[in-house]
């Protein structure tokens, strides 16, 4: 039997992540309009991958399809926001709470490694945004719950919309740090349900601070 060779990437997936970079880094705005014929340009493709590709991120919440007006970047309102925290509050506690209870010492210390390298992006937002994401999605990965996991990525997609605003508040990161420094904490000595009570304030404390 022949191996089997995997096909290439499809065309929408790397234009889907190129809008989401984009998105992301607010070239395209909360709210903007989305020219398909400019972006079709552009990239040197036709509007058929670029079709597809705004689908993706409409059922990921990142883009708005308008009937008979095309595509616009998703503007998160304070309920959105209210309810995304909400979300995530509630599965990443839980997250917490597994990994205090039935992770390796190998898996802590790769915590414990991560929490480090946030200490040390405190001077740079964009870095410590990078690294703070990475940490949540390593404790989500040890957890190690697939459906956790899929819905936790796609509602981070939406609160990416606006969370720089958050840590660029005066002070945010420095308690972000804290907070995280006291989930760690609870990780280390093995207490399931303080680690979930501090994961919860965590999030509370950041939806306050996205406000």
């Amino acid at each position: 039997m022949p191996p089997l060779t995997l096909a290439p990437r499809a065309l929408y997936e790397e234009v889907a992540e190129l809008l989401r970079e984009r998105i992301f880094s607010s070239q395209l705005a909360p709210g903007s309009w989305i020219d398909e014929t400019r972006l079709a340009e552009e990239y040197g493709i036709s509007r058929t991958p670029l079709r597809e590709a705004l689908k993706v991120l409409a059922t990921e919440g990142l883009v708005t399809m308008k009937m008979r007006r095309g595509a616009y970047v998703t503007e998160v309102n304070a309920k959105d926001q209210s309810d995304v925290y909400h979300l995530l509050s509630l599965l990443e506690s839980d997250a917490a709470g597994v990994v205090a209870s039935r992770a390796s010492a190998r898996e802590l210390q790769d915590l414990q490694a991560i929490h480090a390298e946030l200490a040390a992006a405190v001077g740079d937002t964009s870095a410590f945004f990078t690294v703070n994401e990475r940490f949540h999605m390593r404790l989500l990965e040890i957890a190690d719950n697939r459906w956790r996991d899929q819905l936790c990525a796609d509602l981070r997609k939406v609160m990416k919309l606006n969370r720089h605003n958050s840590l660029l508040k005066t002070g945010r990161i420095q308690e972000s740090l804290r907070e995280h420094q006291s989930i760690m904490d609870a990780l280390l000595v093995r207490d399931a349900t303080l680690a979930t009570q501090r994961m919860r304030e965590h999030f509370s404390s950041g939806l306050e601070a996205a406000a």
